[in-house]
């Protein structure tokens, strides 16, 4: 995406959807953080530094696509944020995207914000030449849910998970962890 695009049809129009920028870096962190903490919960990495220095590398990296949502009137401002990385598949060659991140603020038609990002998303990777999208996303997390429902996409794997107690530290804070399963 190569610019502001008014985004999905009945969006609010004082918003704009665009390419994320290191300025957005910040803002971007704080959602990356707030997706942590929805996913994860106490055992959620909540350094902002630390997602701040992984979602740099994406930025404009080829086959990231990373937008945000922002106001008409303060552009400079992201209230929304959507990443999806394309990946190829190493048993057929096939070209697809991992959904990693949505989140936006709680700010009014929060949810038109959200489907703005992700029918931009969908587009990106339509002009991207992926036919397939894949994203994981906490099992209690009924919005970004329903929000996968709303644009077709459909459960095909449940991953199941149970905690054994192990050596200490084994699962110490601030090791990380990736937040793409808790999109909202």
């Amino acid at each position: 995406m190569t610019g502001p695009s008014a985004g999905a049809p009945g969006a609010p129009p004082d918003y704009l959807i665009r390419e994320a920028t290191p300025d957005d870096l910040d803002a971007i962190a704080g959602f990356e953080v707030e997706i942590a903490r929805v996913s994860f919960g106490d055992e959620a990495v909540t350094d902002a530094g630390l997602h701040h220095r992984r979602v740099a590398g994406a930025l404009g990296k080829p086959g990231e696509i990373t937008l945000v949502a922002v106001e008409r009137g303060a552009p400079g401002r992201p209230v929304g944020w959507a990443w999806l990385s394309g990946r190829t598949n190493s048993l057929t060659g096939a070209r697809y995207g991992n959904f990693r991140s949505l989140a936006v603020a709680e700010v009014d038609g929060r949810s038109q914000i959200g489907e703005m990002l992700l029918a931009a998303v969908l587009q990106a990777a339509d002009d991207a030449g992926m036919r397939q999208l894949t994203g994981k996303v906490h099992a209690r997390n009924l919005g970004m849910r329903a929000l996968y429902r709303k644009f077709g996409f459909e459960a095909t794997h449940v991953t199941m998970e149970k905690r054994v107690p192990g050596p200490a530290g084994a699962n110490r804070p601030g090791r990380e962890r990736s937040s793409g399963g808790g999109q909202r």
